[in-house]
């Protein structure tokens, strides 16, 4: 008996020393990854968390399955570092309300052990939900929140695989430089609008730091608060000062009604140039329809680039299939990201967060592995942002975002000066 024994016990450590020889720690191996997910599910921003949601689900299906698509992991079913294990998102609703943010970040480390956070559309829950995955030494990824600051507060576990506002702001000026030695023309003032969380804020003093810099008169600088019910005094400054361009910040329901006071108000500034967010959303559209035909946005996506990219219109086809609509700016940046966290995860080998970091800080994912028009992703050690993103200006034109900028890659020409509204239809 005791010989038997023996015998077993050698054989398991054989088995052992095979497994890790194999670079697959036995001790290692879950069954599957647990992720968990933080996005606005109910209040004025809902639907734009629900898509971004769907878009990170369609991630974890491709990588869970088996695809014939150029993304990483997308041929191979599971993780293939981890013995095939499947990914499963554990999602909870923070409202947009930072406070909500914190909590549940706290409770999917705690409760639901997860091995990394991904989210969480608004800046302002970013920035507490990180600070949770700081303070437990998780992984914290965000695959759309622009705020500069998030980078920038020293901490180890962050990482953005997006563009941020700096980076966004810089784009649209030098999309405005561009555009006037093209038209030979002249845009001397500015103005900017925005909401005052973190998102607004940031976004607001970048752009007037980069209005100074480069000569531009800031004829209005106004913060609303988010959600308002009434933008009335607010566009008629905007309308008084009569700036050469707009500059506007604002989730989904700020941005439709900024559009229709505007219109009531005979409000027609001749260019604008949103930061993204709620001046590219399905409900944005559906919301205002026509009238936001020619208000630009900074973006690092448009359906356009299916021309070169055949990946894109094969991935937006199965996004379309799951929720009946196009991937936009924000949806493309959420399913890249998770993408992204995923095979870091792969590589790693391991649900352990420290083996997670250390994947992260290696990424060096090449254009052809994503649908983003990126130069790569490759995140900086010391901030966890990926420094190869770059950044397009997209325009309205009938109901569609045409690339505009830069002028190599446009599909349409810049709609200049914006109809009054007593010129449309």
């Amino acid at each position: 008996m005791r010989i038997a024994i023996v015998k077993s016990l050698s054989g398991i450590a054989a088995a052992a020393v095979l497994v890790v020889a194999a670079g697959i720690p036995a001790a290692a191996q879950p069954k599957e990854v647990v992720i968990g997910v933080l996005y606005p599910l109910t209040g004025p921003t809902a639907q734009a968390g629900i898509d971004s949601k769907a878009a990170a689900e369609l991630a974890v299906e491709i990588v869970n399955g088996r695809f014939d698509l150029d993304l990483p992991l997308a041929r191979t079913q599971g993780l293939p570092h981890l013995a095939g294990a499947k990914v499963r998102l554990v999602t909870v609703d923070h409202q947009g309300k930072p406070e909500v943010g914190q909590s549940e970040a706290e409770r999917l480390i705690t409760q639901e052990k997860v091995a990394a956070l991904y989210g969480a559309y608004h800046s302002a829950v970013s920035a507490t939900a990180s600070q949770v995955a700081e303070r437990y030494g998780v992984p914290y990824f965000s695959g759309e929140s622009s705020s500069p600051s998030l980078h920038r507060r020293g901490f180890k576990w962050f990482f953005r695989s997006s563009p941020h506002d700096e980076h966004f702001s810089v784009a649209m000026f030098e999309f405005m430089k561009e555009f006037q030695a093209k038209r030979g023309i002249k845009l001397p003032t500015v103005s900017l609008f925005y909401e005052d969380t973190l998102f607004g804020s940031d976004s607001s003093k970048v752009q007037e730091q980069l209005a100074t810099q480069q000569g531009y008169k800031v004829v209005e600088k106004i913060a609303y608060r988010a959600r308002s019910t009434s933008l009335t005094v607010e566009v008629q400054r905007l309308k008084a000062g009569n700036a050469s361009i707009l500059l506007p910040t604002g989730y989904t329901s700020d941005a439709i009604l900024f559009v229709k006071t505007a219109r009531e108000l005979d409000y027609n500034p001749p260019m604008v140039i949103a930061q993204d967010a709620g001046y590219i959303e399905s409900d944005f559209i559906a919301g205002v329809g026509k009238d936001a035909d020619g208000i630009m946005s900074r973006s690092v996506f448009s359906l356009d680039l299916a021309a070169k990219k055949p990946m894109v219109a094969e991935i937006n086809a199965l996004y379309k299939a799951k929720v009946n609509k196009d991937l936009n700016d924000n949806t493309s940046r959420s399913f890249t990201g998770m993408i992204v966290l995923l095979d870091a995860i792969n590589r790693a080998g391991s649900a352990d967060p420290e083996a997670i970091r250390k994947a992260l800080l290696a990424t060096d994912m090449k254009p052809e592995q994503m649908i983003m028009p990126w130069r790569g992703i490759k995140f900086d050690p010391a901030t966890g942002q990926n420094e190869l993103g770059t950044p397009l200006i997209t325009q309205w034109r009938g109901g569609q975002l045409k690339i505009v900028w830069p002028f190599e890659a446009a599909s349409a020409d810049v709609l200049y000066p914006l109809p009054k509204w007593s010129d449309r239809k």
